[in-house]
């Protein structure tokens, strides 16, 4: 049984509470008792300090102080505290929103508080933040009688309550969250409404917390016995469990429970992977031509598969017959698609049970029998699709299977899982295909297929190693599968997709938009996204007011701490890191002021794209799956003029010994 919370030790958490406090000990410095239920003010005292922390690293040591006491005083609270610390009610794939505007929270601050609502927008609109004013207007009401203090699991419970709330039902209890609200309660918890916690936790650093909490609270009494290097080490390999736990079973629901009853090293086999459930994809690297492809796959036996031009779809079906559909980042698309649930039927053969096939899912022209363009399959609903009114028709190019009748796949190579699929699952005329593909290792066949890819309006080809080296890696972007796109026929090899940061104000005709933007790569290693280029072609006028209206509910102060960018380049308004886009360039070059890749290519300078231009909102992938800094380095070498300089090096290098 839970002991209840004191009015006076939940307000000294205020100023004492300090999970980054050197040698923290997990029961010791935790500001309340084992057992009772852990109050809100800790968890938002503790996104508060990481908030104003430089470092990834810092910031995951303090969170992970914070889940070590939560593990030795009340481990039930470690759940919701984890989604809490990620801004999430539960697994991404089930679509659990609050979906409260901006407007409603206002009122809701002015209702509370007794402010106006012309202060209350005023002062968001200058500090960009409404969690900041929200926490400004709770300081400064008195009230007669404090209501009980907030306990996480309470509001975790309650947050649940108003995303399952139907409309004008979700305003009481916010209110009533809101005016129990302490410190900097107020600010994490309309910050969660928003969807914005600001605090840089990404998934990265939240599984190296969890573990982290773990190993500390594990070895709480003994913490400076054991040492830096042996701690830091058992934390390395929790986290290396975690990440292929979460990898196949990517759901807390069912990760923390269990680690808490068997512990770290049953994790794995109790959280398979299973239908139901998505897993992260894995991903190809890029490259720059025909004959890089058969340098890197040397004497190995590959396949060279059409990329279609669609939208990456994860086809689930369960023991039940329950089939699922999910995106590249785990989105539930099942209502998208009822079309493709109506004919599942005809796709898989008798003996079929259960799977996970990995797929592309294209628009279909059903007279002309071929792909159209992505932009078309845009056009479709995102939700809720109706199928007597889908106008634009879809085909299912499936590429992989994952999981067939209760086993895994994913460890076996990639020639028996295609020659699985093939044996277990039908083809149907402009309803389901196996990916085109061809098995080669000549240079001429690959080029031919090449060509022959973009004729069938693909985006080029997907090359991948059969036997050797061929497992499923989840949630990699690995170099045994390489995507060799119709851009390698002229100027810069692969688009990249990259993350919007700032704006710069237009002039002349493009005053009251922005005339152009700053972008950033995403380094994933340090959680922080590293400024590439500016961009300001490729956009209509129209389109860039449709950025501008977009942006400016997206607008913040000043630069986050995880915004690694050069002061010369600090744009009129800096933005929320929310939205990718795809850009092409001409080529890319050494920056003595751009930090995307910094370290890699050059000792102390980073790497930037000449003549960058939009080519489109990238909706399906979220800021964390934008092209990665060591990407940007492997561009940038494998460009000709780069690859010859190294070549010439290399022979005076040989000349001079």
């Amino acid at each position: 049984m839970c002991l209840q919370l004191n009015d006076t030790k939940v307000d000294s958490i205020t100023t004492d509470y300090n999970p980054d406090k050197a040698n923290y000990h997990p029961l010791k410095d935790a500001a309340w008792k084992k057992g009772q239920k852990i109050p809100y003010l800790a968890l938002t005292r503790t996104f508060q300090l990481i908030e104003e922390t430089r470092g990834r690293l810092k910031m995951v040591e303090i969170l992970g102080n914070f889940f070590s006491s939560v593990i030795v005083t009340n481990p039930d609270d470690l759940l919701p505290s984890i989604y809490l610390s990620i801004n999430q009610l539960a697994p991404a794939y089930e679509g659990l929103e609050l979906g409260v505007a901006e407007t409603t929270l206002m009122k809701i601050i002015c209702d509370t508080t007794g402010r106006k609502m012309d202060f209350i927008k005023s002062q968001t609109h200058i500090t960009g933040d409404l969690g900041i004013v929200a926490e400004q207007s709770r300081m400064a009401q008195r009230m007669m009688f404090k209501p009980a203090p907030l306990t996480i699991s309470g509001v975790f419970k309650k947050l649940k309550d108003i995303a399952n709330a139907p409309g004008k039902n979700k305003v009481t209890p916010i209110k009533d969250i809101f005016i129990a609200c302490r410190g900097s309660e107020a600010r994490f918890f309309i910050r969660s409404l928003i969807g914005k916690l600001r605090i840089g936790i990404a998934e990265q650093s939240l599984i190296n917390a969890v573990a982290t909490g773990i190993v500390k609270s594990k070895h709480m009494d003994n913490l400076k016995k054991i040492g830096e290097e042996k701690l830091k080490t058992e934390i390395e390999e929790v986290t290396l469990i975690l990440k292929t736990t979460y990898c196949q079973c990517p759901n807390y629901d069912k990760i923390i429970p269990t680690l808490l009853e068997y512990g770290i090293n049953e994790i794995e086999e109790r959280c398979p992977m299973l239908p139901g459930v998505p897993i992260k994809p894995m991903l190809a690297q890029p490259t720059k031509g025909v004959s890089e492809v058969l340098e890197r796959f040397d004497g190995l036996t590959i396949t060279c598969e059409f990329k279609y031009d669609g939208e990456r779809a994860q086809i689930h079906c369960d023991e039940n017959g329950v089939i699922s559909i999910f995106s590249r980042n785990q989105e539930n698309n099942t209502t998208k698609y009822p079309d493709i649930i109506c004919r599942i039927g005809e796709f898989s053969k008798e003996c079929v049970k259960s799977y996970i096939i990995d797929s592309e899912i294209v628009a279909w022209d059903v007279e002309q029998k071929m792909i159209l363009p992505f932009q078309v399959l845009t056009t479709r609903k995102r939700k809720n699709v109706d199928v007597q009114e889908i106008k634009v028709q879809v085909c299912v190019y499936a590429f992989d299977l994952l999981y067939l009748n209760g086993e895994p796949l994913v460890t076996k190579p990639f020639a028996d899982r295609r020659k699985l699929m093939k044996e277990n699952f039908n083809e149907t005329e402009g309803m389901w295909h196996f990916a085109h593909a061809m098995d080669t290792s000549d240079v001429d066949e690959v080029q031919a297929f090449l060509e022959e890819s973009i004729k069938g309006n693909c985006e080029g080809l997907m090359v991948k190693t059969l036997q050797k080296d061929a497992t499923y890696e989840i949630a990699r972007r690995s170099r045994n599968w390489l995507k060799l796109k119709k851009d390698y026929l002229a100027g810069c090899g692969d688009s990249l997709d990259l993350v919007v940061i700032g704006g710069y104000r237009g002039k002349g005709k493009r005053t009251g938009s922005y005339g152009g933007f700053l972008l950033a790569c995403y380094d994933d290693e340090n959680e922080e996204y590293q400024s590439i280029c500016k961009i300001g072609t490729g956009f209509s006028d129209e389109s860039l007011q449709t950025h501008a209206d977009f942006f400016k509910n997206h607008v913040v102060p000043t630069k986050k701490s995880y915004i690694a960018c050069d002061s010369s380049l600090e744009p009129d308004d800096w933005f929320e890191p929310v939205q990718v886009w795809e850009v092409k360039c001409a080529d890319l070059s050494i920056s003595p002021i751009h930090k995307a890749a910094i370290g890699i290519a050059d000792p102390e300078k980073g790497i930037s794209l000449r003549f960058p231009r939009f080519i489109r909102i990238r909706d399906d992938k979220t800021p964390e799956m934008a092209t990665t800094g060591r990407e940007v380095a492997y561009m940038y070498n494998s460009q000709d003029q780069i690859k010859n300089q190294q070549s010439r090096q290399t022979a005076m290098d040989d000349d001079f010994y």
